[in-house]
């Protein structure tokens, strides 16, 4: 493993994408548990991208427009609808909810997962950036993808986690005014639509 790999996934993940919007909104509205629980869902959404782009199944959705749009489109139309939850005062920024409630943990856990498995250009993305850090001569390159993805999913965890603890602190000291939050919420929901637009823009 090449420190160039390390560098270059840190990046990756340091730039805020939906997963991060998602935690850093959960930090905010629920607390750092629940921050913990968003960024576990969006990590665990990573694994069947890189389990696709290990055993090939990306090449399919790389080629095949009705597979690619299918899932493209229900991304989408769950981003939109997150917004829509989020406006409502029922999506992650909901600080009525219960925060160490099991079935709420699950719930966050749940979304922050289907967050990243209904975007397909996480796997296609998974299987152009894996393979540049294979050696033509390993051994065993499917064991290397898999190792490399392995890594970059602890350094998602960590850094969506660090992402997320901040939150739930600016949450803890700052958000205590209905009109910050409304204004928050209107922030985070403007922030899915967006995501939801590009990805409803987004090419094979």
């Amino acid at each position: 493993m090449s420190l160039e790999f390390l560098i270059t996934a840190l990046i990756v993940v340091l730039v805020p994408g939906t997963g991060v919007v998602y935690t850093v909104a959960v930090g905010l509205g629920k607390g750092r548990q629940a921050a913990i629980a968003a960024a576990f869902g969006c990590t665990l959404g990573i694994i069947p991208a890189i389990l696709a782009s290990v055993i090939g199944l990306a090449a399919l959705m790389h080629t095949s427009a009705l597979v690619f749009t299918a899932v493209k489109y229900a991304g989408v139309a769950y981003l939109l609808y997150l917004a829509w939850q989020t406006l409502k005062d029922s999506g992650p920024l909901e600080l009525k909810a219960d925060k160490s409630n099991r079935k709420s943990m699950l719930a966050t856990v749940r979304t922050g997962f289907l967050i990243n498995i209904l975007n397909p250009k996480l796997t296609v993305f998974f299987l152009a950036f894996l393979p540049q850090f294979v050696s033509p001569l390993a051994a065993n390159p499917t064991l290397d993808m898999a190792l490399l993805g392995g890594v970059f999913m602890a350094m998602t965890f960590a850094v969506f986690i660090v992402y997320g603890m901040f939150a739930a602190l600016v949450g803890e000291k700052v958000l205590r005014s209905d009109m910050v939050m409304l204004w928050m919420r209107r922030a985070v929901a403007t922030a899915f639509a967006g995501f939801g637009l590009r990805l409803a823009l987004a090419e094979q």
